[in-house]
């Protein structure tokens, strides 16, 4: 949990910065950022994509992920964590709860989709080895930074659902070990890398792609590679 911890604190503190910063940054000059994070976070998700070695995986776990995703509304339900979290913990009457929510929920999925959380969960779980969720804590301690000062401080309450996130997947490293072969981690980060390009398309082009919807997509490899070896054994 060390690892977790420190990533957690890696958010807490870049959104601190990131809300000083914004503080005297004009909204021209937040705009422009705003675009060229969206920019970067594409080039992201275009890089873990493009990893997969099963498409016609990743077209069914997007397929299955949202159908799973669209009927429990988990973007409805993200945005409405967002905007009480902004009721009880916000004093800015200036900063409404959709911004509030477009903070927490971008931040969160950034942060928690992708194979560092996965793979540096387990190491530090099973092994101790906390040196990925160290150098994941960096990468988003600056990016929170950045997100802070363009979405303001619902990026900082993202630091929540990683440290769940994280926590969980390293406390039961030792359980899902066996399960999380190198092919289900390049395929989750395929399916990751698909959904951080949603996410950049919306910060870019202003458009409301549901990409907490398609979350449960992630865990479709986790559970296609161990049924498709008992079907076929």
């Amino acid at each position: 949990m060390i690892g977790t911890l420190i990533n957690f604190a890696a958010i807490l503190l870049g959104s601190a910065l990131g809300l000083l910063l914004r503080k005297g940054m004009k909204p021209s000059v937040s705009q422009t950022v705003m675009q060229g994070i969206g920019l970067c976070v594409i080039l992201i998700g275009v890089s873990g994509a493009i990893k997969t070695g099963n498409t016609l995986l990743v077209i069914l776990s997007m397929v299955i992920g949202g159908v799973v995703g669209s009927l429990i509304d988990i973007e409805k339900r993200m945005n409405q964590l967002g905007a009480f979290a902004q009721r009880k913990l916000s004093r800015d009457d200036t900063e409404g709860g959709s911004t509030f929510a477009k903070g927490f929920v971008t931040a969160s999925l950034v942060f928690c989709v992708g194979a560092m959380a996965v793979v540096g969960a387990l190491d530090s779980g099973i092994r101790g080895d906390h040196s990925t969720l160290i150098a994941k804590a960096a990468l988003d301690g600056v990016a929170a930074v950045v997100f802070a000062s363009s979405l303001g401080i619902g990026v900082m309450l993202s630091a929540v659902p990683v440290l769940i996130y994280q926590g969980m997947i390293a406390i039961l490293g030792t359980a899902i070990a066996p399960l999380l072969s190198d092919a289900v981690i390049t395929e989750m980060s395929a399916v990751g890398g698909l959904l951080i390009m949603g996410i950049g398309i919306n910060m870019l082009l202003e458009k409301d792609i549901k990409v907490a919807n398609l979350l449960p997509a992630i865990f479709v490899p986790f559970l296609y590679f161990p049924l498709y070896q008992l079907i076929a054994g």
